[in-house]
């Protein structure tokens, strides 16, 4: 997973929603906790002016404090509301202060103004106090007018806990939201690459010659370099087997210029000297000759099939005009079906080779099967000959091996085959078939 591009963009994706929703939740607190302490201070406010009903200016003797108004809200001992008026000299306090006096160590404001402050409680709590400054009268006899107003801030940080409690559920419903959304948009994002990866598995099996340009913009430049990479393999193979046919077709003339100097030197009488330059001619035109099949096999993957059946029937007719294939029973059983992935040219040198091999060694027929098995074509060739001994069975295959009584075969046939099958992605089967010999071959089908 770790490897996985779309687990490390939903990763790195969760990590920067969690850090985001994380983030927003301390700051909409914070905010919460200002606007809070904001409308409570606005409250705080409003009772302070409240209480300079408290005031008696008029009196001859000079103002005075009337008795308080009725509020249960303070009448409690520590309900956690108090205020205190004072008014020059003179002080009341409410009663949930009990014999508490709120600290007034810090100069008032200035007449008129007021202030938020954050005081001591009766029980050592922090209180939000707001603190208004007025003078009543003028002159001279103006006496100041102090009022604190308080509430517990401990109210608020309940506050603040229910709303934490109700917001944590939406953020947690909203960053699930997040991540899945940014799985579908990784998702989608990383299809351009799922569809060239297809087109890669394409180039593999066949199906596709080139990945091509029907792509999304950010990734045409890799699928225009895999094609230029194939056409630059194609064109380099290309030569290759041209190099190697050619180089072959330059052996076999002098090859068969000293089997030729071979057949004089026997007539001559120099027997050993002969066969030794016919083993080794033999040997080096065996060489040539599986040199020359391998260079027209073709490696690409045609986007083309191949039909097997009347590919049998065409080899059939083609040997039965030879000597040992008239006297044979020949049986072909191809009913239609898909098409085998491997270049036509391919499957009749292939199939040619299977079933000349069959006619040398078969008693009195040779069958010809094609079927479909697991999605493959399963080309299946039958004489009634002797068979292989088993040791011999898994060199079969091996260049220059020959089991022909006759001395005709050469022993790159079933090599050649083996090459032919392995460049298409196929597979050669040889085994005993009791009596008889059989021989299979596989191709993917074509869909």
């Amino acid at each position: 997973m770790i490897r996985s591009i779309r687990w490390r963009l939903v990763l790195a994706a969760g990590l920067a929603i969690a850090l985001a929703l994380a983030l927003s939740g301390l700051g909409l607190s914070v905010l919460f906790e200002r606007h809070v302490e904001r409308v409570a201070a606005a409250d705080l406010q409003a009772r302070a002016l409240a209480l300079v009903a408290m005031v008696e200016p008029g009196r001859a003797a000079g103002p005075a404090l009337r008795p308080p108004p009725e509020d249960p809200l303070y009448d409690q001992p520590f309900s956690g509301h108090y205020w205190q008026v004072m008014l020059g000299d003179e002080m009341r306090r409410s009663r949930s202060l009990w014999d508490y006096t709120l600290p007034t160590t810090e100069a008032a404001p200035p007449p008129g103004q007021s202030r938020v402050r954050v005081l001591a409680g009766p029980r050592g709590e922090d209180l939000l106090a707001v603190e208004q400054s007025l003078s009543v009268g003028q002159g001279a006899r103006a006496v100041p007018l102090r009022i604190l107003v308080a509430e517990d801030r401990s109210q608020l940080a309940l506050a603040k806990q229910g709303f934490l409690g109700d917001l944590l559920p939406y953020l947690a419903l909203l960053g699930a939201a997040l991540v899945l959304a940014s799985w579908v948009q990784i998702t989608v994002g990383l299809r351009p690459l799922a569809q060239v990866g297809a087109r890669v598995a394409g180039l593999v099996s066949g199906a596709r010659p080139r990945i091509g340009l029907d792509l999304p913009t950010e990734v045409i430049p890799l699928a225009t370099q895999i094609d230029r990479l194939l056409d630059a393999r194609d064109e380099e193979l290309g030569r290759a087997r041209a190099r190697a046919a050619n180089l072959a077709h330059g052996f076999k003339t002098p090859l068969q210029a000293l089997l030729g100097d071979a057949a004089q030197l026997r007539g001559r009488g120099e027997a050993e000297i002969a066969r030794s330059i016919e083993t080794i001619a033999t040997e080096m035109r065996r060489h040539v000759d599986r040199e020359l099949a391998r260079a027209r096999i073709q490696t690409q993957h045609p986007p083309a099939g191949a039909a097997p059946g009347p590919i049998a029937a065409k080899l059939i007719g083609v040997l039965r005009r030879t000597p040992k294939g008239a006297e044979l029973d020949w049986g072909l059983d191809a009913p239609p079906g898909p098409l085998a992935r491997i270049d036509p040219g391919d499957l009749t040198e292939a199939m040619g080779a299977l079933m000349e091999n069959a006619m040398r060694h078969a008693r009195d027929s040779v069958r010809v099967s094609v079927g479909l098995d697991a999605g493959r074509v399963v080309i299946a060739i039958r004489d009634d000959g002797p068979g292989v001994p088993e040791p011999h069975l898994a060199a079969l295959t091996r260049r220059g091996l020959s089991l022909d009584p006759s001395g005709e075969g050469q022993g790159i046939g079933l090599a050649v085959v083996s090459d032919i099958a392995d460049a298409a992605q196929g597979e050669l089967r040889l085994l005993n078939a009791d009596p008889g010999f059989l021989a299979e071959l596989r191709f993917d089908a074509l869909p």
